[in-house]
């Protein structure tokens, strides 16, 4: 995927590099090229630029050249036909998996109570618990954190359709209760910070936020401070409590300390709240899950070191295994057990994943039900 041979005596790049698919960033700085266009290029223009100028053949090619080049071209199209046909089995074998345990199976299932007041407040929460995740190498958790950033961005349409929590589900205790408290009530450990109750929590954001704008001399701002606008007007404030009373997520806010991911998590409890609908919690369940299959396979692929938090220590290239041990490696599941979220009666009001969930990515997940 990367490629530096910057600062070195090259004279000129070999066409070939046009054939490297996962070639995405490429730096050919401080070389001595024969093809000045070429050598202006890799000074200022993109990886894609200066592939697509090999691929062509560079400038003062003869006809000669371009008709090597095309029969070529054809020859690759042949032997691509020929793999893809070769690799189906391969590639249906490394599709992301993805096992269910039903609440049936489990001697433990963790249970969400949902309080009435969170009706007016946001209705809606979807849980779920994975099992098998690998955060400890190199970059792992840095990449975890970032794409569940980037949800917040995309499908939860920067926290205003829905707001994803993710905990250490060995620093949890069940059953949990949904709920609401009033801001001068509810008092939350948040990432990072000490303990503070709502009310003066949203006052110390906002205080940041308007230092955050005198600052950098802008209206944008970042961090919690983006979602702030979203709790206006109510009276109530939204809350996720442990069996021992503490308060482990407060949407669209923030998680607690008590719960945080860190490097040696390996389980998960995965939380979703909206005040939209219950299918967009879904549909945002279904993508993080997803997501979480993809960094892992991505850390299974690929060597780190299990000590660094730097995205400069990663090796890029794939862990020196032969097919049959890569395959084996990517076959083996995550495991999604299913929570019961039930009102104060006991009647269940969601269950996740049900047969019916985790369809919106079916092309990209194999899940075992």
């Amino acid at each position: 995927q990367s490629l530096d041979v910057a600062n070195n005596q090259l004279k000129e790049l070999p066409a070939a590099l046009a054939d490297c698919p996962r070639l995405k960033e490429a730096n050919f700085k401080g070389n001595q090229l024969k093809d000045k266009r070429l050598e202006k290029m890799v000074n200022g223009c993109q990886t894609k630029a200066i592939l697509e100028y090999l691929r062509a053949g560079g400038r003062g090619k003869g006809k000669g050249e371009s008709s090597r080049e095309e029969a070529r071209k054809k020859k690759r199209e042949k032997q691509q036909k020929k793999d893809d046909g070769e690799q189906d089995e391969v590639e249906e074998a490394s599709k992301l998996l993805v096992k269910v345990l039903h609440v049936s199976e489990n001697p433990a299932p963790l249970v969400v109570k949902v309080s009435p007041g969170v009706k007016d407040v946001r209705a809606f929460i979807v849980c779920c618990v994975l099992k098998g995740v690998n955060l400890k190498p190199g970059s792992a958790l840095k990449r975890f954190l970032s794409a569940q950033t980037k949800l917040h961005e995309d499908i939860c349409e920067k926290r205003t359709a829905a707001t994803i929590a993710t905990h250490d589900l060995q620093l949890i205790r069940g059953p949990l209760m949904y709920s609401v408290q009033p801001p001068d009530e509810l008092k939350i450990t948040p990432l990072g910070r000490k303990e503070i109750k709502a009310k003066d929590l949203l006052r110390q954001l906002q205080s940041e936020a308007e230092e955050q704008r005198k600052q950098k001399k802008r209206q944008n701002v970042s961090g919690l401070h983006k979602y702030l606008q979203l709790l206006d007007g109510k009276d109530n404030y939204p809350c996720l409590v442990d069996a021992e009373g503490v308060v482990i997520s407060f949407p669209p806010i923030t998680n607690s300390e008590k719960t945080k991911i860190r490097k040696e998590t390996r389980d998960l409890f995965l939380e979703v709240t909206s005040d939209t609908s219950l299918q967009i919690c879904k549909d945002v369940m279904d993508a993080l899950i997803l997501k979480i299959a993809e960094l892992n396979r991505f850390t299974l692929e690929n060597k780190e070191d299990s000590g660094s938090d730097n995205e400069s220590d990663a090796h890029c290239g794939p862990v020196n295994l032969n097919p049959s041990q890569n395959m084996q490696a990517m076959i083996l599941p995550l495991v999604v057990e299913q929570v019961w979220v039930v009102d104060t009666d006991g009647n269940l009001k969601v269950l996740y994943p049900s047969k019916t969930d985790l369809t919106t990515v079916s092309s990209l997940l194999t899940v075992i039900r």
